[in-house]
């Protein structure tokens, strides 16, 4: 036997193997979060319409420019509805699209957009010399035109009902006949109207033609103040139950709806020479 041969000791150590770390772990985070997005999923299908509308417009548009529907105001508008809280949305579209305009820096000073309780109410302002009709004329020039047709363009998308006013100030429509500013203010809202419909906005969208004269001033302190004349544009809020009634209210302190054409009289004596 050899006896320069090593001796080999073999030690073995005692007690139980190693821990199997955290993968089971993850197996049951993975396992409770697919049961709670079958419990999601069974909830949604026995919830209402309502319910599973707002569910999924959330996950269309989680920043929330949205309407329930799932909609922006980019998509398609007949699934948006305007309220209090994106009405504001609407109006700084709006305004981004108007500044497009090559002429916008003469014309911004006579567009003011304003939500009010009725819906965003849209003035388009006159000046002196005339900045969307030539002074005494029904017709629109070329700068009412192009604005209006923008927006034409961007109100067409929205299932909103629209009212469109005629306004003039106080001094008296210069003509011999039967032509006031009643007619004026009607034939402008009218004008309006027209070209408006020729660029987007739906027949059936246009709710109230009205022209009101100097009956509802802009400015009452100075009844000849050009921008009393001016075309009003306004975008209605929809009723979708009885809660939102009250964002939806008409005009305030406005007449009964009457024809398009407004059919009131004035007095026609002592006329003097309209600006």
């Amino acid at each position: 036997m050899d006896k320069t041969r090593p001796i080999i000791i073999l030690k073995k150590k005692g007690g139980h193997g190693g821990h199997h770390g955290g993968a089971w772990k993850v197996a049951y985070a993975d396992f409770v979060t697919a049961m709670m997005s079958l419990f999601i999923v069974l909830w949604l299908l026995s919830s209402s319409k309502k319910v599973q509308e707002a569910v999924g417009g959330y996950f269309k548009d989680p920043t929330g420019t949205s309407a329930k529907m799932g909609s922006s105001l980019a998509g398609s508008g007949e699934n948006f509805t305007l309220t209090r809280d994106n009405m504001p949305k609407l109006k700084d579209q709006l305004e981004q699209k108007i500044r497009q305009m090559d002429d916008f820096a003469k014309l911004q000073s006579h567009v003011e957009m304003t939500v009010t309780s009725e819906g965003l109410r849209i003035e388009l302002m006159e000046s002196l010399s005339g900045t969307f009709f030539d002074s005494g004329r029904p017709e629109l020039n070329a700068d009412g035109r192009e604005l209006l047709i923008r927006l034409a363009q961007e109100l067409g998308k929205l299932p909103n009902k629209i009212s469109i006013e005629g306004h003039t100030d106080s001094k008296p429509y210069a003509t011999t006949g039967n032509y006031s500013n009643w007619e004026l203010s009607s034939d402008r809202a009218n004008a309006a109207r027209r070209l408006m419909q020729a660029n987007g906005v739906g027949t059936d969208q246009v709710t109230q033609v009205r022209g009101f004269a100097d009956q509802r001033l802009r400015k009452p302190e100075d009844p000849f103040d050009p921008s009393n004349r001016r075309i009003s544009l306004i975008v209605q809020y929809i009723v979708k139950n009885n809660d939102d009634e009250e964002d939806a209210k008409p005009s305030a302190g406005s007449e009964p709806k009457k024809s398009e054409e407004n059919n009131s009289t004035a007095p026609q004596a002592n006329q003097t020479k309209k600006e």
